[in-house]
């Protein structure tokens, strides 16, 4: 039964009462919302972050493949500072360029960077300090087999692009065509190779991510690769029809890599962290052995595809 009460002699109804949250109410609410706001920020940023820098990658490729396709003879130049002023900068737009002593000027880091297993390092002034075996391999193998090479050291240069990339430069100008070898080395191979950063000294720096190679074999026909690492280890070993399974069942969009792609991370052995180990290519040499490589003897290497010694190859992405 509805209560009523009299005003001014007439009996009125008596007004609801109406809900109303309460001052605790509100600030348990907005806690709970800062909470769940910061459990889900960073991975939304991070994923952000993620499809930028592989578009950003993507396009710094595409517009580098273009580039090196203008080129004459890569091996033409004097030094790294010829090869930007007089080759590169025809034929790709470039802002500004600075030798190894001034870096910073072009939007590089003068702090550490993160390599592709989260070690830290400096960023790599010289060839040999991308892989020693660029410079000097001096190796024996279990069978008593003797391996030596001596090449050419070199000092980086920067430069920026027109699009905003800071970009470190390297250049051997003894690079060697592909004669079909049954074995070679790494470094007598690659004219040039970039260590590009997509937005400069800003964060995170790290290899895989806002980091990463271009690199560029042969003097004239060039192939250009740059390979994108899966940032952990496959670890174990496989033979070469399962390194491409392997690869997949870790992240569905990467894969085994190609042998361009292993001779850029064995160039860059010290970004990818990968001085102690060998990898399968996807790339056959005959019917019965493909391509293998890796930093412990800067050598690429045609072995039996159906042995397992060898882990499976650093997974990429394109």
């Amino acid at each position: 039964m509805k209560r009523t009460f009299t005003m001014f002699g007439a009996k009125q109804p008596e007004r609801p009462e109406k809900d109303a949250f309460t001052m605790a109410e509100i600030l348990l609410s907005l806690t709970i919302i800062g909470v769940v706001a910061a459990i889900t920020l960073p991975s939304l940023t991070g994923n952000i972050n993620e499809r930028t820098w592989n578009t950003q990658r993507k396009a710094l490729y595409a517009r580098f493949s273009q580039a090196m396709a203008l080129m004459p003879s890569m091996n033409q130049y004097s030094d790294v500072d010829t090869f930007l002023a007089a080759g590169l900068s025809k034929v790709l737009k470039i802002n500004n360029i600075c030798d190894k002593d001034h870096l910073a000027d072009c939007g590089i880091t003068s702090k550490n960077i993160t390599d592709a297993l989260g070690n830290q390092l400096l960023m790599p002034k010289t060839i040999e300090e991308l892989n020693s075996k660029n410079v000097s391999v001096n190796w024996t193998d279990d069978d008593g087999n003797t391996y030596s090479y001596s090449g050419q050291n070199g000092d980086a240069a920067a430069f920026e692009t027109a699009n905003g990339e800071s970009i470190v430069a390297f250049y051997n100008k003894t690079c060697q065509t592909d004669m079909q070898e049954s074995a070679y080395y790494v470094a007598s191979k690659v004219c040039a190779n970039f260590i590009y950063d997509l937005n400069g000294s800003k964060g995170p720096n790290t290899v895989g991510k806002d980091i990463g190679v271009i690199t560029v074999m042969y003097p004239t026909d060039s192939v250009v690769a740059a390979p994108m690492p899966y940032l952990r280890d496959g670890g174990r070993s496989v033979a070469f029809a399962d390194a491409q399974a392997a690869c997949t069942a870790m992240d569905p969009e990467y894969r085994a890599p190609n042998v361009a792609e292993v001779v850029s991370m064995t160039y860059n052995a010290k970004l990818f962290n990968i001085e102690e180990a060998h990898y399968w290519t996807t790339t056959r040499y005959d019917a019965t052995r493909a391509w293998i490589g890796g930093g412990v003897t800067g050598r690429m290497v045609p072995f039996p595809i159906d042995d397992t010694e060898y882990k499976i190859a650093r997974c990429v992405k394109r």
